[in-house]
């Protein structure tokens, strides 16, 4: 397996990249760069001097905590979901694939260009009502595709997700410094995770995350993973896409929304603006624990919120898991 990433230079990248005929034959790179800041892989924008395209490696551990172990084949799963999702719709919100190496763990894809990502919604304390529509019905079609029958399980990567999701924010002793986060935090969090009512039902939304279901899911549908340009919504990083239940996807969206918003009224929004079928009580619930996760748990956000702000967020949370 070839590693790439920034430091490795320019000929053995062009080198690998043309024998695999992912370059035309004048065709020449000029440079290597990050487009940001990626959590699971190492991703690429390469410059050639006739376009630019994205290429994503996955590693045996998460790009951002090396120390994480991380299973490799979750490139696969994002490679088989953009082949699921992708038609002749020339709108398609999806990034267009050139090429899948699975041997070396490489997807190559359209560079969404100029594109941002959603994760400033945090600070600005908004979202545009037309790009919220937008995100509701793509969600929609994404829960509406045919994965093939042979679409990965994706339980490795789910594992991992669960741990950080359901089991590790509500333990007593998991290593998390939250003081370190903001502080005070730790206190803050301390109720929750000596709550075992509330870990009863956590406990119980966990297992059915890792249960089987039917329906395809992005599996991390958060403002990472919305890109837009010019009020026009794009969607990446479905490596934690599995076959599940559509309440999951609809309640990190809703997470997230109150969050930005700090106005629970979102989750209304969004389940009534979903075109599908869904649970109000379950999307509520996953609302709830994608709130809670999000600020005691590792994976914490770009957002700056006063501990007063967490506090209200963390009772609401509660709130809609017991619900």
């Amino acid at each position: 397996m070839i590693y790439l990433d920034t430091l490795t230079p320019l000929p053995i990248i062009e080198d690998y990249l043309r024998s695999k005929s992912w370059l035309l034959a004048s065709e020449r790179i000029l440079s290597v760069e990050k487009p940001g800041e990626g959590n699971m892989n190492v991703v690429l924008r390469i410059k050639t001097d006739q376009r630019s395209f994205v290429l994503k490696q996955s590693r045996p551990y998460v790009q951002k905590y090396r120390e994480i172990e991380a299973p490799l084949d979750r490139i696969e799963v994002e490679y088989r979901f953009y082949q699921s999702v992708r038609d002749r719709n020339p709108a398609n919100p999806f990034p267009k694939i050139f090429g899948y190496e699975p041997n070396d763990f490489i997807l190559l894809m359209e560079d969404l260009g100029q594109c941002e990502d959603m994760v400033s919604c945090y600070d600005t304390r908004t979202l545009s009502p037309g790009l919220q529509t937008q995100l509701l019905h793509t969600l929609n079609e994404i829960h509406l595709k045919t994965p093939p029958p042979d679409f990965l399980e994706n339980m490795a990567l789910r594992q991992l997700n669960h741990q950080h999701i359901f089991v590790l924010p509500f333990m007593e002793k998991n290593g998390f410094e939250l003081d370190k986060v903001q502080p005070g935090l730790e206190t803050l969090a301390r109720p929750y995770k000596k709550d075992l009512a509330l870990k009863k039902v956590v406990d119980s939304l966990g297992e059915k995350y890792l249960s089987k279901g039917n329906t395809l899911l992005h599996g991390d549908f958060y403002p990472g993973s919305w890109m837009f340009k010019e009020e026009t919504v794009y969607i990446i990083d479905p490596e934690f896409s599995f076959l599940g239940f559509s309440e999951f996807d609809l309640g990190v969206m809703a997470a997230h929304l109150v969050m930005i918003t700090m106005d629970t009224g979102y989750l209304e929004h969004v389940f009534y603006g979903y075109e599908g079928k869904a649970d109000k009580k379950l999307t509520a619930q996953i609302t709830g624990v994608e709130i809670m996760r999000r600020l005691i748990g590792l994976a914490q956000l770009p957002m700056c919120r006063s501990l007063d702000e967490k506090r209200l967020l963390l009772q609401n949370a509660k709130q809609l898991i017991l619900s």
